[in-house]
């Protein structure tokens, strides 16, 4: 799979409430440990940043794209919310420096060894991260084309290679849930 990202002329559409048939705000922040620090990996718009944001101290929305942050911003940032412009595999914090991370449909788009390597270097010990994405397993009706998505299996081992303890999964009909926590 190669790396790609969302395009950025499409961002308006990832606005759209519908998104939250795969996966609802609530069932979002019951992922993971609120409050503290926590960074949305691959924020685009911020639509579901905006929905953890005034759980938490700071909320990071990182991501890839620097016209995604515009489009944030332009939308209005949350007071919490603090725009990051880099890939998950290079990220700009202190080791343990989050609470908590989230990546709502973009774990496909970032998935390698040193993305998980750098999320373990930068959360806290027992830390929790969240991940909801597309999954190989589906229909491919939305969301990115099946081989370029991962299967839940696929996931699960990832996060336990680079040393995570897999807590909460689930898999649906087109996207799939997996809650991990970094080792204490």
């Amino acid at each position: 799979m190669g790396f790609h990202t969302y395009d950025a002329d499409r961002a308006p559409a990832l606005e759209d409430a519908s998104r939250y048939r795969y996966c609802s705000a609530e069932e979002l922040r019951a992922l993971f440990d609120l409050g503290g620090t926590v960074a949305d990996l691959g924020s685009g718009t911020g639509f579901y940043t905006d929905d953890v944001a005034p759980y938490v101290e700071t909320c990071y929305a990182v991501d890839v794209q620097r016209e995604m942050h515009e489009f944030y911003r332009e939308k209005g940032l949350p007071e919490t919310v603090e725009c990051v412009e880099a890939a998950v595999d290079d990220l700009p914090f202190p080791d343990g420096h989050l609470d908590g991370a989230f990546s709502t449909m973009t774990y496909h788009e970032f998935h390698s060894e040193d993305a998980l390597a750098e999320l373990g270097r930068v959360l806290a010990p027992d830390a929790r991260v969240a991940i909801v994405d597309w999954t190989a397993e589906g229909e491919g009706r939305d969301g990115p084309p099946l081989d370029e998505r991962f299967a839940l299996d696929d996931c699960i081992a990832a996060f336990e290679a680079a040393g995570f303890s897999v807590e909460t999964t689930s898999e649906r009909q087109e996207t799939f849930v997996c809650s991990a926590r970094r080792a204490p």
